[in-house]
């Protein structure tokens, strides 16, 4: 893991106010690496739920994101930014899936129509 503590001489001189994140993982080697996922969906009805991201690439090698802890409310033709993170980073990505849960056990299943998507690599920013 990475030692908060460490960083405590280099934060407390700054002088101006700043947040600072530390994003680690709970399995080694602790690192994250965080995307932004970007989409605009066209369900006439609103729709509020938690989105799961999967990425596969080339050769097979599959990775899932956590579940964000707060829901995301879905309207027709607006844009919402989800920040995800995995636990492992792939480099050539041959497919992505998104899966959408209301976390409901009673009820209706929805589904989430997405018009338009877009995944950016936050921590390599070229892809």
């Amino acid at each position: 893991g990475y030692y908060a503590d460490r960083w405590k001489n280099l934060l407390i001189p700054m002088s101006s106010p700043m947040k600072t994140y530390f994003d680690t993982s709970d399995q080694d080697p602790f690192c994250m690496y965080n995307y932004l996922l970007d989409i605009t969906t066209w369900n006439k009805n609103i729709r509020r739920g938690f989105i799961k991201v999967k990425l596969t690439d080339y050769t097979g090698n599959t990775v899932e994101s956590e579940m964000n802890s707060e829901a995301s409310t879905f309207q027709q033709y607006k844009r919402v930014k989800i920040l995800t993170g995995f636990n492992q980073d792939l480099d050539k990505i041959s497919k992505i899936s998104l899966t959408f849960s209301t976390k409901t056990l009673i009820g209706p299943k929805h589904k989430l129509r997405i018009l338009q998507m877009k995944l950016k690599s936050l921590n390599n920013p070229e892809r």
